[in-house]
């Protein structure tokens, strides 16, 4: 059986945050902010606005207009977004369903943090491929910048979370009306890093009271900013180009064959050598989203419609989505670009 993705929507918020900004509040230089973490500007939310609900809609209308179907069509809508959402122990993918309308649809959520979209590709397009559902809406949206402290200088690799959403319709043997082909996945995990990026308080080990407030422990921390990036470092590289060669391999492809990699993002300089790593050229086959900064599982999604929009991205092109979630997993799924 094909899968293939027919229709594709996006959201970001109107309100921006700039790199010079971000640099005068943490005292970071700005040309640090700016070229070295890559953040020109990014998208941040209104306190009273723009939930992961709110977001999430607006991309699965665009998304479901995209692909031409109604959404009572859909059979399974599956979130992979932030589990930062309008509130906490909730589900936001049940809350979505009943937003756009999609009644006849099962309504689950997936959760890998940044490494979102490659895998909940990977789980749909398993269901479809097994006929338990024919239309899948695959939903993200991440607003993690209300998390990050700028004065936290150990979080300061968490500086360009912004925010935003997508959305993917997939379908089985959508024949000519496919946008893309998707082909197979694969993923890795080192949970020796599970410990290395955490909000310190609000969960069961320590419950929110009014000392964790005061205390400013609801943001998101990294308790051994040095240790993380000394055992990160020799891993990282080899992790994303061994998932990438994994869905390749299974897709029936090599490095070559690749045309486009939908990158998340990171310091540009480490997008550059990944890109340049898997043989590509990291200024005419990939999407560097400064003007967005990382908005989670939402990364994959942008990049591609920025590349179409630029002319990066083509028919007949062999993508591959690939990204990485602190905890830490890295993952990747190849599609076949129609356009």
């Amino acid at each position: 059986m094909t899968v293939g993705l027919t229709g594709l929507g996006t959201y970001v918020p109107s309100d921006t945050i700039t790199g010079a900004e971000i640099a005068e509040i943490s005292g970071i230089p700005e040309t640090v902010v700016v070229e070295k973490m890559g953040v020109v500007e990014k998208r941040v939310c209104p306190p009273d606005d723009d939930h992961a609900t709110d977001m999430a809609e607006k991309a699965a209308v665009e998304a479901l207009d995209d692909a031409g179907v109604a959404p009572e069509a859909v059979d399974l809508l599956l979130y992979h977004g932030s589990e930062y959402k309008d509130h906490v122990v909730w589900s936001v993918a049940a809350a979505i369903a009943e937003a756009i309308g999609a009644e006849n649809a099962y309504a689950t959520e997936s959760y890998t943090l940044c490494a979102g979209a490659p895998i909940a590709l990977r789980q749909a397009t398993a269901q479809l491929r097994v006929e338990e559902a024919d239309t899948a809406l695959l939903v993200s949206a991440s607003r993690e910048e209300d998390l990050v402290d700028y004065e936290d200088e150990d979080a300061s690799f968490m500086f360009n979370f912004g925010s935003g959403a997508s959305a993917f319709v997939v379908e089985s043997d959508p024949g000519d009306r496919a946008r893309a082909t998707v082909h197979a996945s694969a993923a890795e995990t080192d949970g020796s890093f599970a410990g290395d990026v955490v909000m310190p308080a609000g969960g069961s080990k320590r419950p929110a009271t009014e000392e964790t407030v005061r205390k400013g422990l609801h943001t998101l921390s990294v308790p051994d900013p040095d240790g993380m990036k000394e055992r990160l470092a020799p891993v990282s590289l080899p992790a994303f180009c061994s998932v990438a060669d994994a869905a390749l391999d299974r897709s029936g492809f090599e490095r070559d064959d690749l045309d486009f990699v939908a990158l998340t993002h990171m310091k540009r300089s480490f997008h550059e050598r990944v890109l340049s790593e898997l043989g590509l050229d990291p200024e005419r086959d990939g999407y560097y989203l400064d003007e967005y900064g990382h908005v989670q599982s939402v990364d994959q999604a942008l990049a591609v419609e920025e590349g179409l929009a630029d002319g990066r991205l083509a028919a007949g092109d062999l993508v591959c989505f690939l990204a990485a979630g602190t905890g830490y997993t890295w993952a990747a799924t190849v599609l076949r670009w129609h356009g």
